[in-house]
């Protein structure tokens, strides 16, 4: 795991569950792997060589909480990942942030 972020929103975990959906899923020309799990509330996207990121959204008494983990799956030139996503990681947090605004604009 490179970084973590976590975000509540005031909505319910179907409803927040549908618009990350929306946001994330990969168009049809897309050269990434995208797997979506209403039952777990669980979205993977994963493309290249090393990214992966989860989205889960965890339920609780007023809302949900959105939890986002970037993942290095690297199998090999594991150091070199390390350079390649270094700007991924530096926008990672700008661009969780600005999801979370668009979900509580739209939901909350």
């Amino acid at each position: 795991m490179l970084r973590s972020f976590r975000a509540h929103v005031r909505a319910r975990p179907a409803a927040v569950f549908a618009a990350l959906e929306r946001r994330l899923r990969p168009g049809d020309d897309a050269e990434s792997y995208y797997t979506a799990d209403p039952a777990a509330f669980l979205i993977i996207v994963q493309g290249g060589w090393w990214y992966r990121g989860e989205y889960r959204v965890v339920p609780d008494e007023t809302g949900s909480n959105v939890e986002h983990v970037i993942v290095n799956v690297a199998q090999h030139a594991r150091a070199l990942s390390g350079i390649t996503a270094r700007r991924v990681l530096a926008a990672a947090p700008a661009d969780f942030e600005a999801l979370v605004r668009r979900l509580r604009s739209e939901l909350e």
